[in-house]
Parts: C-alpha cells; sequence; structure tokens
C-alpha cells in the first residue's frame, strides 16, 4: 500500500526564499523526499508525486515540447484539473520556457455551452501554440478550439508519446511565467502576465511574512488549480519551500467538504486556506457529531481569502470545530487579487481575526468608516474583518477618484504597489493601461479603508449600488437573506439595473429549493421584508432554480453574469 509523501525531508537542509525561478525550487526541492499527494472524494490516496519525479518527469515533457519546435514564450493552454498530469505539464513549462495558461474545469456555468465559449474566449485571447485537457475533458476542449488554428490539441497521452528531443532550456530570472486568467475574467478575458520576478518575490513574502512557514509543515488543499489561490498558495509556494501538499479536487470537496478537514487530521496538515464559503459548507455539515471524529490541532494556519472575510461564518466555523482541536487564534484573514500574483496583504499570525464594527449609515452616505456605538442596533451597523498589512516590499495606498491618498477610515480605492504586481494584461495595453500607472501603482478595482496600516475590505467598486445617492454593499443584501431560513451561502445574488424611465431598481435573485406555492409565496415575502429592514431599500426578488446563479472561476457568484442573464430573460418571471 502506497504512502504519502513525507512531512519533512531526512537529509535536504530546509531551505525558504532564496530561489527566483520556479526552476530553481523545484530542482532545490526534487533532492529530498516530499512531494503532491492526491486523494479520492472518499479520502483514499489515489497517487503520489514526488518532487524527485516531478522534476524528471517535467525535464522529460519539456525535451518532448521543445522538440515540437515551439519558441520561447509560447503558450500552452492547459486544463487545470487537480492531477499529476496538470503539475506535470505546468513544470515542463518552466524548464522549456514556455508560458502556460491555466483553464478552468467546468463549474456552475450554465451548462456544457458555457462552459465551453468560456474556454473559448479565453483560448483565444491567449492564442496558444498547443493545448491539452484529460481523456474526459479533451471532448469539450475540443469543442472549444473547433476552427482555431491550434497546431496540437491533445490528451496528456499524445504529448507523453511525442519523440524527445536533446535538449530543453528552462526559464531564468528575467522571463515570464505563466498567464493566469483572473476569476472576474468570464465575459472580457484579462490573462494577467506573471513574470519569474513576481512569482519567486509573492512566494517569498508569503513563506517567509505572511505564513512563517517552517520545517514541518504541511499543506492541504481543495483550491482550483486555475486560480491564483490555489496555484500560488498551494502549487508554486509549497514546491519552493519543498513541503508536501495533500490534494482533493475542488469538485469532490464540494461534495464531501470534510474531506478537507479529515487530510489535515490524518496527516497532520498545518496550512490550509479557503475563501469564507469553503469554512461554511464544513461547518453546516459538522454538525451532529461529524466534527467528533476529527483531530484539527495541528492546524495552525487557517487561512481567509479569496472573497469578502464573513466574521459570521468563522466564529460559527470555529465553535463547530472546538471539540476537534480547532484553535480560534489559527484563522489568518489576507487580501490578495491576481493581478498582483497572489498575496497583498496578511493578518498577524495567532491572532485569530479581528473585527471593525461601523455605523452602516455613514459607511453609505459619507464614506467614512465610523466606530457603531456599543448599544447600535445589528441592522444600523456593519462588521468587516482586517486583513493585515501589507508584505514587506509591497506598499497598499487608498485613493479617492481624483487620485488622492486618503486618510484611515476613509473609504476609497485600494491601490497596490510591489514586486509582486504583474507585468501587464496579454496583448492588452489599453486594459494595462486603465489599471497600472507608469509609477508601477495597480488599480485594484476593490474598496476599502485602512487603520492604523491594516487594511479593510468593503467590496467591489464595479458592484457597488448606488440608490438614492446611498452607497449600498450587494453583501449587504446577499448576506442578510442567506439568514433566512432555508437559503444557503451562495443561493443570492443583489445587483442595480438603471432603467430609463423608473431609475435604479436593486434585484435580488434568490435561488429557491421548493415549488410549493404557498412556500415561495412566503420567501418573497420574507426576502423583501429583510432587504427592507437591513439596507432601506425596496428590492425586485426574483426566485431561481437550484444552481442557475453564475459562479467566477474561483467559486464565486458572478453578479456581472447574473445580471446579464436577468436581463436576458433567462430566470423565470416571479411575482413581486
Amino acid at each position: 500500500m502506497q504512502r504519502p509523501t513525507p512531512t519533512s525531508n531526512n537529509a535536504l537542509p530546509f531551505q525558504l526564499g532564496t530561489f527566483e525561478t520556479l526552476v530553481e525550487g523545484l530542482d532545490y526541492a526534487a533532492k529530498g523526499e516530499t512531494g503532491y499527494n492526491y486523494y479520492t472524494r472518499r479520502g483514499e490516496l489515489r497517487q503520489i508525486l514526488s518532487y524527485a519525479e516531478l522534476r524528471e518527469n517535467a525535464i522529460s515533457l519539456a525535451r518532448k515540447l521543445v522538440n515540437l519546435k515551439l519558441p520561447r514564450g509560447a503558450r500552452v493552454a492547459l486544463v487545470a484539473e487537480t492531477t499529476p498530469d496538470f503539475h506535470c505539464f505546468f513544470f515542463a513549462c518552466q524548464y522549456a520556457s514556455l508560458l502556460p495558461v491555466q483553464l478552468p474545469v467546468p463549474m456552475n456555468l450554465g451548462g456544457k455551452d458555457a462552459y465551453v465559449e468560456q474556454l473559448r474566449r479565453m483560448i483565444v485571447s491567449a492564442d496558444p501554440s498547443v493545448a491539452m485537457a484529460s481523456s474526459d475533458m479533451i471532448g469539450l476542449l475540443r469543442q472549444a478550439v473547433d476552427g482555431l488554428e491550434i497546431p496540437m490539441v491533445g490528451t496528456p497521452q499524445d504529448f507523453y508519446t511525442q519523440a524527445e528531443g536533446p535538449e530543453f532550456r528552462p526559464a531564468g530570472r528575467d522571463d515570464l511565467c505563466y498567464i493566469q486568467y483572473s476569476s472576474g475574467s468570464t465575459s472580457d478575458p484579462k490573462g494577467v502576465i506573471v513574470s519569474q520576478r513576481s512569482a519567486s518575490s509573492n512566494v517569498r513574502a508569503i513563506t517567509l511574512h505572511g505564513l512563517d512557514v517552517r520545517p514541518g509543515d504541511r499543506c492541504a488543499s481543495w483550491l482550483p488549480l486555475y486560480h491564483d489561490m490555489g496555484l500560488i498558495g498551494f502549487c508554486i509556494s509549497p514546491t519552493l519551500s519543498q513541503l508536501s501538499v495533500d490534494y482533493i479536487a475542488t469538485a469532490d470537496f464540494a461534495r464531501r467538504p470534510l474531506m478537507w478537514l479529515r487530510l489535515i487530521s490524518e496527516n497532520r496538515g498545518t496550512v490550509g486556506f479557503s475563501p469564507s464559503f469553503g469554512y461554511d459548507l464544513c461547518r453546516r455539515q459538522g454538525g451532529n457529531g461529524a466534527a467528533e471524529s476529527l483531530d484539527l490541532s495541528s492546524w495552525r494556519v487557517a487561512g481567509i481569502g479569496g472573497d469578502m472575510v464573513r466574521a459570521g461564518v468563522l466564529n460559527r466555523f470555529a465553535e463547530t470545530f472546538a471539540g476537534a482541536g480547532f484553535k480560534r487564534s489559527a484563522f489568518v484573514p489576507s487580501y490578495g487579487l491576481a493581478e498582483s500574483t497572489l498575496a497583498v496583504s496578511f493578518a498577524p499570525l495567532d491572532g485569530g481575526f479581528e473585527v471593525d464594527r461601523v455605523d452602516k449609515q455613514e459607511l453609505a452616505q459619507a464614506g467614512r468608516a465610523v466606530l457603531a456605538a456599543a448599544d447600535m442596533p445589528a441592522e444600523k451597523a456593519r462588521s468587516f474583518v482586517l486583513c493585515g498589512k501589507a508584505m514587506p516590499e509591497h506598499e497598499v495606498e487608498i485613493r479617492d477618484q481624483d487620485g488622492e491618498r486618503l486618510p484611515d477610515r476613509e473609504v476609497g480605492r485600494i491601490l497596490v504597489k510591489g514586486p509582486s504586481v504583474m507585468v501587464g494584461f496579454f496583448q492588452d495595453p489599453v486594459s494595462t493601461a486603465a489599471v497600472l500607472s507608469e509609477d508601477g501603482w495597480l488599480d485594484t478595482g476593490d474598496l476599502g479603508y485602512t487603520i492604523n496600516g491594516s487594511l479593510v475590505i468593503t467590496g467591489r467598486s464595479k458592484d457597488l449600488i448606488i440608490c438614492n445617492g446611498r452607497n449600498i454593499w450587494p453583501q449587504d443584501i446577499e448576506w442578510a437573506v442567506e439568514r433566512l431560513p432555508g437559503i444557503r451561502n451562495g443561493d443570492v445574488a443583489a445587483f442595480s439595473v438603471d432603467f430609463p424611465d423608473t431609475g435604479e431598481e436593486v434585484v435580488t435573485i434568490v435561488q429557491c429549493r421548493t415549488n410549493e406555492e404557498d412556500a415561495r409565496e412566503q420567501l418573497l415575502q420574507d426576502v423583501t421584508a429583510i432587504v427592507r429592514k437591513s439596507v432601506g431599500v425596496d428590492t425586485k426578488v426574483v426566485l431561481a432554480p437550484t444552481r442557475s446563479l453564475p459562479l467566477t472561476s474561483s467559486g464565486k457568484i458572478s453578479r456581472t453574469f447574473t445580471k446579464v442573464r436577468y436581463l436576458s430573460g433567462y430566470f423565470p418571471a416571479t411575482p413581486n
């Protein structure tokens, strides 16, 4: 019976923060025994891939790719399933000076046709020379590239059987590393160009400062490898830190979320990250004694990132799994985005999470985060989680619409500067110039404020609802509705529509799990009432079928696509 790769190397000294390229990092890790471990949804160890094997396979495949006469910098499109094949191809590109482009696997995007169209848009944008997908996915990939001039489209086996040339050409520190399509790039794909320098600098800041990675650490992840948090956080960073990783596929986590926690428990994992909704899924299945069979006492970094950090979700998770040894102090809120490779800021280790409770009216009308009075009713206050200070060599500023820097507790646009910031968007100088200044400041498109240097995220600027001169965060509506019985995290999307005759209208789409007429009517009334109570506006409520809300590549609700579907008549009409 095969065993997972060890947590620590017996003879190889632990080395951190010194590698300037992915190739250098893997070359060193391959001298040890650690590596990747792939588990089934039932928790069975399906396959292992040590770093030594990964390096050997990647170099062999790199020779084959070079022998296909692919020039330096040519793009290699990879449908990024959580498999050894993806890892081998990704690192083969590093040894061949090619640019891998990680493509998503199907999620709730409205069916096969929508997924194929999403793939096609990304592929057209990236203009790859070759494309790869597993035997399970190759049919969809071939549909996506139909009519495009791509010299070779195949399964891993199709590439493995190619002739191996005598040479490979490892990427250097001045070369590019990969192209990342950010989670919001669904309708108009923008490929973030990540260089070897930006990748290595982000890994260095994450491992040395954000997480204080140390010998004996072990990672467990369900995060998709086509998303920046999965790729940098739980593929590249562990490799450059010689850490073993225990993987379950994202789809398997969605079906059995407690399997992630079981891997941490059984393999004594220390580092695991998730958006808030992942913790909520685990909490929902952790009741009725399910948590009692786990031992989470080894988990020292329970990171949160990828969406708005929700204090209520974290509190409920900590309460559910306290008996399993989970420590509330393990929570580490963070902020990042693909345009800055991944991480920008981390809350301090071993401190849990800090909440800033502010006056909702001042926030909406004046754009100021004024502390709420202790006796202020919950519906008049808004709580935000602090996401820590910028990592070393990185800067964060809050600016107004005129580009002027704002003081603490003034809400504005979040700008980031540092060595992790992207080179630009692939073959899109106009979009690059729109967000990246000549002096290196990146406009993230997010809104937030600072408290003594710590960053607080309030939302995406493009999602902000402006109604009767008031700023309304869609999360306030969504989270309020999710508190209703029978409504789950991710069941709600709120946005506004500006009609020429009637003005701006707030729309709330709610996934409904019943066809019983009286229950649906009651839900309409309850949603209308709770939105009016929580944010003080009337809303058009639409009851939608389950699994009909489109998601971004990172698994978050796409308000943009939901709005497009609403305006196109996709959702059944609901009397309101």
